[in-house]
């Protein structure tokens, strides 16, 4: 299980390394990887953003998934459900991205936003 504190950006460039490295150090194929780095970009971003300068991540790899909490300093719930947005939208394309790549996302109070990204067989 891997666990990040991050309040900046350069903090969030340094947690993805080190969470990239670590699941292709597992064998976990590329295009999960880059799920996984996506996924977590885009919510962190987000909880930097609108949810108080801090993001709290954790990531394990639980056989073929791959689970990611989410939570900032600032509650906020996000759509339960997200739509396409529009070709010229300046926001509401991250956790549209988000919800792409994943299997499975849901919120609570205590944990985040937790989302489940499977693998893919090869």
């Amino acid at each position: 299980m891997m666990y990040f504190e991050i309040d900046s950006y350069s903090g969030l460039k340094r947690a993805l390394l080190c969470l990239c490295t670590a699941f292709e150090e597992e064998g976990v194929p590329d295009g999960t990887v880059f799920d996984s780095k996506l996924a977590v970009h885009e919510l962190v971003v987000n909880a930097l953003r609108y949810g108080g300068g801090k993001a709290y991540v954790t990531a394990e790899r639980s056989g073929r998934e791959i689970k990611i909490w989410v939570r900032s300093e600032i509650s906020f719930r996000p759509p339960e459900r997200t739509l396409c947005p529009e070709g010229d939208a300046e926001r509401g394309r991250g956790l549209f991205l988000v919800d792409s790549v994943s299997e499975e996302r849901s919120y609570s109070e205590a944990e985040g936003i937790r989302i489940v990204i499977r693998m893919k067989t090869k």
